[in-house]
């Protein structure tokens, strides 16, 4: 089977789905990651040629977390981060929709659309316009993600709101998604920011009990056809 990941920012994908895409590797799928965003301008970089060579270890962090999960095929489209909203919607629906041409996905896994991000909202409306379930499409399935730091902080004032009904057993790779995130330096974070690694077992914990299994992730099945 097939899979695409898209994410807003470098390290959303690791964050929101990292321990399902390990688990899908290790079963053989093939996972594709788009990232949209560059995911560091919004903090106030100079634009010097330090701020260029940090942006660009960023992406080298992206790559090997993708590696560390058993993923070759990632996409950096580069949009501006935190900005998705001074991009016209339909160049965002391009960008996702040449990347589902390409891999011809059965599954997306993508951002929740109430997060309090806004490169997530556009994210989410991206996807659901580039896998309008026409006849002969080949996205079966599409799930939201949660990503902390983001989803949780918009305390469901923000329409949709996050109501997981699908969880993944992550118990034998969340390791595996913790070493992915450590390599995102810039952005792990110490404990109690829910981006550091004790939050991230924790969610994995808490989720895993809810499903009844020591870790999972949650995800929201945004539409499924047959």
């Amino acid at each position: 089977m097939n899979v695409l990941v898209v994410a807003a920012h470098p390290d959303d994908e690791v964050l929101g789905c990292g321990g399902t895409i390990a688990r899908l590797t290790e079963a053989r799928h093939d996972v594709s990651i788009l990232i949209l965003g560059e995911g560091m301008t919004s903090r106030g970089t100079s634009g010097s040629q330090e701020d260029k060579d940090t942006l660009e270890r960023l992406h080298v962090h992206a790559r090997a977390a993708a590696a560390i999960l058993g993923v070759k095929n990632v996409t950096l489209a580069k949009l501006p981060d935190n900005r998705f909203d001074t991009v016209a919607l339909l160049d965002i629906v391009k960008i996702v929709e040449e990347s589902i041409k390409r891999v011809a996905p059965e599954e997306i896994y993508t951002q929740n659309g109430g997060d309090l991000n806004i490169d997530h909202e556009r994210t989410f409306r991206a996807v659901l316009t580039a896998t309008r379930p026409m006849e002969g499409a080949a996205v079966k399935r599409v799930f939201a993600y949660e990503v902390g730091s983001s989803t949780e902080w918009s305390f469901q004032q923000f329409a949709p709101a996050f109501h997981p009904n699908t969880f993944v057993d992550i118990a034998r790779t969340l390791e595996k998604k913790i070493e992915a995130m450590r390599t995102y330096a810039s952005e792990i974070r110490p404990f109690p920011h829910p981006r550091s690694v004790e939050a991230l077992r924790a969610v994995a914990q808490r989720w895993g009990s809810v499903a009844g299994c020591r870790a999972a992730e949650a995800f929201q099945l945004i539409r499924s056809v047959p």
